[in-house]
């Protein structure tokens, strides 16, 4: 049933639903991690993907886009090369977060659930990303950053539209442009995201520093 229904996949990403598949002994609950995995493929979750991600679970599709349109980082619509999360849940907006998505809105000329017109950019306000003690915070592409200054947070849109990472990793962005942090990151990180979905090996999502 794989290789027919994932015939347009690369044979990557054919690989890699076939061992999520694989890893569950229901294959309804593989239905998420081929969500994102779908999203890789695809750009975004588009109807031919949940319909793709249905015929491998034995899902209907009515039942995976139930799943897809719950979550919010699943995205439905297509997102720019570099996603800007900004938390403005309580301790990140008592601590500046409006002004900080202000800034980052302004730099990318990207308002907050929109994407720029080149799509290098996608801009949202979300909820808490776990930083309270290192408010206020960002992610991009989930990459975390904590302590992030309103200036800081235009210098890094402007980083990342003149350096174009290929892989946006947090320990780097926090060094440039971070702050305060919520606790010391002992353990340095050396994998990050190559693209707006969380960065893990098994979505083809992560990429290794200097490889």
């Amino acid at each position: 049933m794989t290789a027919d229904t994932l015939a347009g996949w690369s044979a990557a990403n054919r690989r890699r639903a076939e061992a999520m598949l694989a890893a569950y002994p229901d294959r309804r609950s593989a239905v998420m991690p081929l969500l994102y995995l779908a999203a890789m493929e695809h750009g975004h979750i588009t109807e031919d993907a949940m319909r793709e991600v249905a015929a491998l679970t034995g899902m209907t599709p009515a039942q995976v886009q139930s799943v897809a349109s719950f979550y919010t980082m699943y995205k439905r619509d297509g997102v720019g090369r570099y996603l800007i999360s900004v938390c403005t849940s309580i301790s990140c907006f008592l601590l500046g977060s409006d002004a900080l998505l202000a800034a980052v809105e302004e730099e990318t000329g990207t308002a907050g659930g929109e994407s720029s017109d080149d799509g290098l950019f996608s801009v949202e306000h979300v909820e808490c990303i776990g930083a309270c003690g290192g408010a206020p915070a960002l992610q991009v592409n989930y990459e975390l950053v904590e302590g992030v200054a309103p200036d800081k947070g235009a210098a890094l849109c402007r980083w990342l539209r003149d350096a174009g990472p290929e892989i946006v990793l947090s320990d780097e962005m926090q060094q440039l442009f971070g702050g305060r942090r919520s606790f010391d990151w002992a353990i340095r990180e050396h994998e990050g995201a190559v693209a707006p979905v969380p960065a893990f090996a098994p979505y083809g999502s992560s990429g290794e520093e200097g490889a």
